[in-house]
């Protein structure tokens, strides 16, 4: 493929951001027409990436377009610079984490209950890395807190939305609850609070 100078600048604004870059910060900084300009040209590089077996891949997550290794290559980038990546969660914070991502908006007692054991101090280190927040407070006795994740949880696992999560359909929670979909498409302001951030595999 001979990549026009649209794809070169859209690849070199990709190369050096500072995780995911909104389609209108990546038409300003490549100098394109439109954000439907950026996602046609991260087709084409796809395209061209896939066929040429490259390292990398461009996707789309809730907070942005992000350049990112493939999957397959982790291990190795963790040999090669001893990575101590974020979300290098231990399985009760994962745990925890999956009940959440699919359960939400739920209180740390439903946690618990699906659990079997206290999940406070997951929930807090889980807060702490900014992959779940405090989503307001239950209607039942003492008003909890509900735990739903944040646009950051969406960015570092690669998700546009919840609905991508595997199995989506059939484990999440099936009550009628507002739209927990949507917590993947917070406000500007919510995603500032959030601060994503993308997993580079």
């Amino acid at each position: 493929m001979l990549r026009t100078d649209r794809m070169a600048r859209l690849e070199a604004a990709l190369l050096i951001a500072e995780g995911p870059a909104a389609a209108k910060k990546l038409v300003h900084a490549a100098n394109l027409a439109d954000p439907a300009e950026v996602r046609h040209l991260t087709v084409i590089l796809n395209e061209h990436y896939d066929r040429s077996r490259s390292a990398f891949r461009i996707e789309e997550t809730a907070a942005g377009f992000v350049l990112m290794t493939r999957a397959s290559l982790a291990p190795w980038l963790d040999r090669l610079h001893q990575r101590q990546a974020l979300l290098r969660l231990s399985p009760p914070m994962l745990e925890t984490l999956t009940i959440i991502a699919y359960q939400q908006p739920v209180t740390r007692a439903d946690v618990e209950a699906i659990r079997g054991v206290q999940s406070a101090e997951m929930i807090r280190q889980l807060l702490d890395r900014q992959l779940i927040r405090i989503a307001g407070e239950d209607d039942s006795l003492g008003r909890p807190f509900l735990y739903e994740t944040t646009r950051q949880f969406l960015a570092a696992y690669g998700l546009r939305q919840l609905a991508d999560l595997p199995a989506w359909e059939s484990l999440r929670r099936q009550r009628t609850l507002p739209a927990i979909a949507d917590t993947g498409a917070e406000s500007d302001a919510d995603a500032d609070a959030d601060t994503a951030e993308a997993s580079a595999a």
